[in-house]
């Protein structure tokens, strides 16, 4: 939600994805899954993003829209199946089908997957479904983590949300202040409470279906990784309070439109002179067509090297 020179202590796209991969694994330890599996799919489930998260996104999309689009769940799979060069005998990470389903069926509220060469009649698997949920768990408790040590949010805005009074009740904290340890302890205990109740509704789900196989996990006409209902609700809940108070809040909403500019103007001064790509990229023109290469390029780049870029092509003052 942070774009790094904010802070070092913020979440970053990295530090997000080995959080979700740790809690996908709790997860799958906890009602037998495969762990490996839902490790790589969960390490791997960011790969696609562009620069700025989601912004980025939405920039490098409709700036190739008469080029295939971007989307950045099908960018994670090109990544791993063909971008990524570490074997002489062919391209990508030799992964397996059901990691390489799992990356492409990623699914949340703000990401809908495009699995048309996957079986898309089928659900994701087992894992694929506890790395879905174990994603959002992770960028709702940390970003309301990273928004109260911002100090975008304030302990007493929280008041009257249902699971933020149960931590208050859970730790006797009644305010105003919230240090770093006991903030600390609030968001370690809120994970905790989200995780428990995930295996525990998920292991009633798995048992009502009757299901014998993941294949006849897939088949189901619902998920069966996720929250009880009255957990369900909680959740709802923060995630709209989070929406309203720090999604929309107008300092990370100019974030997200001085991201999209940057986007926007490094893929059209690329577009308008491909001389000022790097030689590598410029040789892979002929191959990928010049808007997709440009769109492989920025979409690979970090938050810092975006806008560092931005600078040395419109600041005059900078070096090349």
């Amino acid at each position: 939600m942070f774009i790094n020179y904010e802070g070092d202590y913020f979440r970053t796209r990295l530090t997000h994805t080995l959080e979700v991969a740790q809690i996908g694994r709790t997860i799958a330890r906890a009602l037998g899954a495969n762990e490996d599996l839902i490790e790589t799919i969960c390490l791997a489930h960011d790969l696609g993003h562009s620069p700025f998260g989601h912004s980025g996104e939405v920039a490098l999309n409709r700036l190739m829209k008469d080029a295939g689009g971007f989307d950045h769940n099908r960018q994670s799979l090109r990544i791993v199946t063909e971008l990524e060069q570490r074997y002489p005998e062919f391209p990508g990470l030799n992964l397996t089908w059901e990691a390489r389903e799992g990356i492409v069926k990623h699914e949340s509220e703000y990401d809908i997957s495009d699995a048309r060469d996957y079986d898309p009649s089928l659900r994701g698997n087992l894992e694929t479904q506890i790395a879905n949920v174990a994603d959002e768990l992770a960028y709702t408790t940390h970003d309301l983590d990273d928004g109260l040590r911002s100090g975008l949010i304030y302990p007493n805005m929280l008041e009257g949300i249902a699971l933020w009074e149960i931590l208050k009740e859970t730790f006797n904290w009644h305010g105003p202040n919230l240090d770093d340890m006991e903030r600390h302890r609030m968001i370690r205990q809120l994970v905790g409470l989200l995780v428990t109740d995930i295996v525990q509704a998920t292991d009633g789900r798995l048992k009502e279906s009757k299901a014998k196989s993941p294949l006849e996990v897939q088949k189901l006409k619902h998920n069966v990784i996720g929250y009880s209902e009255d957990m369900q609700r909680r959740n709802r809940e923060l995630k709209d309070f989070l929406y309203n108070n720090l999604y929309r809040h107008f300092r990370v909403v100019r974030m997200q439109v001085k991201a999209e500019r940057i986007i926007t103007n490094l893929f059209n001064a690329y577009r308008e002179e491909p001389a000022i790509l790097p030689t590598a990229y410029q040789k892979l023109v002929a191959v990928r067509g010049l808007e997709r290469t440009i769109c492989d390029y920025i979409a690979g780049m970090t938050d810092r090297f975006a806008v560092e870029e931005h600078e040395r092509l419109f600041d005059p003052s900078l070096k090349p």
